[in-house]
């Protein structure tokens, strides 16, 4: 029989019916426990070979073919912290052997830390990933199909826009000048958070009036053009000439930023007499505008980063103007004169 001892663990040299050789470590001291693996590596070579079936796959491969589809994309962190909790419940698992039941109910429902409910949208964050990590094992034929895990339901999308008015009012009441720069560069831009506080100078283009949204700092995970209006290209060249930080946006003590002061930003909306509304709105405002302003909304899907027309939808009841040379097309009733008498007829 093809097994030897090789310094402290047992190895295997196996021919398999196709005539090629497996020659590994069965990562055991014991004798017994060694043969055993011998003989059922083995029975699954001649499995795999005469009837053509696929090789065992650990959960483990799938998790690490997820996490490196996603090093480059945004909050990966949230990628390795999904990864580092499935992989609690399912390591050491034959991949095909997992069903859709059990990934559905793996799904957390409560905090680990705070013991609180987990929101729908969450839930559906952690589905994302592990049907990535399953999808990715289809692709590269590791199971026959990828297993269903339902969705949970989430509120509608939330859209709070401002006037240009309030917006006005919002960066004169706040009192970090650097805030007043970011708000009014996310205004002027429609860029996420993450795309602000990542924005090097190396990244901008003073000439073609453009700065460059890194694969690694946009969200979809995929490089973006961020267009600077006559605006943001003021702000920003003012920003070059006080600025001697890598990053574009810093304090007063020219370090960098990593997230807004929230009290400031708080503290502004209450004074301006703006409520319910969050950072991220600015970005809304900055596509309300548009929209309303007449900007096609497949223009505005490219000058925001948005990867579908649906995303960019729930703009569109802002300016109906454009359909509104369609609407008489087709009406009601219409009138007919027959001789020297109007009459009006039912179109129905």
């Amino acid at each position: 029989m093809s097994i030897k001892k090789r310094g402290e663990f047992w190895h295997i040299d196996i021919q398999a019916p196709d005539g090629s050789r497996v020659r590994r470590s069965t990562g055991t001291t014991d004798k017994r426990q060694a043969l055993e693996y011998h003989d059922r590596l083995k029975a699954e070579l001649w499995e795999m070979t005469k009837l053509n079936k696929k090789p065992k796959r650990l959960f483990e491969e799938a998790i690490i073919l997820m996490l490196k589809d996603a090093e480059h994309q945004a909050r990966f962190d949230y990628k390795q912290a999904h990864a580092e909790y499935f992989l609690r419940i399912f390591s050491g698992r034959d991949l095909s052997s997992i069903t859709g039941e059990e990934l559905t109910n793996s799904i957390p429902n409560f905090h680990a830390d705070t013991k609180k409910q987990i929101a729908n949208g969450t839930k559906n964050r952690y589905r994302s990933t592990i049907l990535r990590a399953f999808s990715l094992a289809y692709k590269m034929n590791w199971i026959d199909a990828v297993p269903y895990i339902p969705r949970y339901s989430e509120p509608k999308v939330r859209v709070r826009w401002i006037t240009k008015e309030k917006a006005n009012l919002l960066i004169h009441n706040l009192r970090l000048q650097w805030m007043k720069d970011v708000c009014f560069f996310a205004l002027s831009t429609g860029a996420r958070m993450s795309e602000i506080f990542t924005l090097t100078w190396h990244n901008v283009d003073f000439v073609n009036r453009v700065a460059t949204v890194t694969n690694e700092n946009a969200k979809s995970g995929k490089a973006r053009a961020l267009l600077l209006n006559n605006d943001a290209i003021e702000l920003i060249r003012k920003l070059r000439l006080r600025n001697n930080c890598e990053y574009v946006f810093t304090r007063s003590t020219n370090r960098r930023v990593y997230d807004i002061d929230r009290r400031d930003f708080k503290q502004a909306c209450e004074q301006s007499g703006i409520d319910n509304f969050h950072f991220h709105d600015l970005r809304h405002t900055w596509a309300s505008w548009h929209v309303q302003a007449g900007t096609p909304l497949y223009t505005l899907k490219n000058l925001g980063g948005w990867e579908t027309l649906e995303m960019v939808n729930k703009y569109a009841h802002l300016n109906a103007d454009h359909m509104l040379e369609f609407a008489n097309n087709v009406t009601f009733t219409a009138q007919r004169s027959i001789g020297n008498t109007e009459i009006n007829v039912s179109n129905g």
